[in-house]
């Protein structure tokens, strides 16, 4: 009686995309974490992967290197995963070339010794 037939038929319509924008604000918080997550450790971590790949691709014969475990040495000769590292005149390693984290400037050893 008080309510016109027109009201009472949009209600339901109005009451549903209501639920729709609640959900919709309700996963925005999630979307927003990501996008903070994407730009804080996923991002930085690609680009520290990519000037690594970079630095290993760019090794050369006679090059002072830093290794993981903390050996420094001069590269002598360089295979294709692999490459061998002089850390004391006459004894030489072999290592895996993923297992270089710096390479040094010249007479970095030198002056270690």
């Amino acid at each position: 009686m008080f309510i016109s037939s027109a009201f009472a038929q949009t209600a339901p319509a109005a009451a549903a995309g209501g639920d729709m924008m609640s959900s919709l604000t309700g996963m925005l918080p999630l979307v927003l974490m990501f996008v903070v997550l994407y730009f804080v450790m996923i991002r930085p971590q690609m680009r520290k992967q990519k000037e690594h790949r970079a630095m290993i691709e760019a090794l050369a014969k006679g090059d002072e290197v830093a290794t993981a475990g903390g050996l420094l040495g001069k590269v002598t000769r360089m295979g294709e995963g692999y490459l061998t590292l002089e850390i004391a005149p006459g004894i030489e390693v072999q290592l895996q070339r993923s297992a270089i984290v710096q390479v040094l400037p010249k007479g970095a050893i030198s002056s270690v010794k």
